[in-house]
């Protein structure tokens, strides 16, 4: 469904086997949903304010300069508080191992993880690497220093 000819590379773990692979469910989706590659009819139930680490059963072989972002899902977050805790999380182009996302539940109820739920989103993206270079001083901005909420101010 998309309209680049890029592709990549995945391979399903022995555990992810009979779950969907992640692919994008719509003509303009910038994600591809993770499923949960838990055991059949053993759920994860995540307690209020708790957190965990839901394997997908993929692992993913990105091109150099790209990399993947694992984002939480919005029915997800606002149906059942269920969040990406570190998001968005980051799969750099030279890792090979599981995609595994940690869940935080945010809502004052258990929330149930069943196997092949879609947990996250996974939106691939260009990298540019820069290289640090010190100084003895940075260029004059008129906002200078000022942050965490300061140009929204006069």
């Amino acid at each position: 469904m998309s309209n680049s000819s890029e592709t990549f590379l995945y391979e399903q773990l022995p555990h992810g086997e009979g779950l969907e692979p992640p692919h994008y469910e719509s003509e303009g989706a910038a994600g591809m949903d993770l499923r949960a590659a838990i055991p059949e009819g053993t759920p994860v139930i995540l307690g209020p304010f708790e957190r965990t680490l839901i394997p997908t059963g993929i692992a993913i072989e990105l091109p150099r300069g790209f990399e993947a972002q694992i984002r939480p899902r919005s029915g997800l977050a606002l149906k059942s508080g269920i969040s990406v805790l570190n998001s968005p999380g980051t799969i750099d182009s030279d890792y090979r191992g599981e995609i595994k996302v940690i869940l935080i539940n945010l809502s004052n109820h258990p929330v149930e993880i069943k196997r092949s739920d879609r947990i996250a989103q996974m939106v691939i993206s260009p990298v540019t690497q820069l290289m640090l270079e010190k100084t003895n001083a940075l260029s004059f901005t008129k906002r200078g220093d000022k942050g965490f909420g300061s140009t929204g101010k006069q």
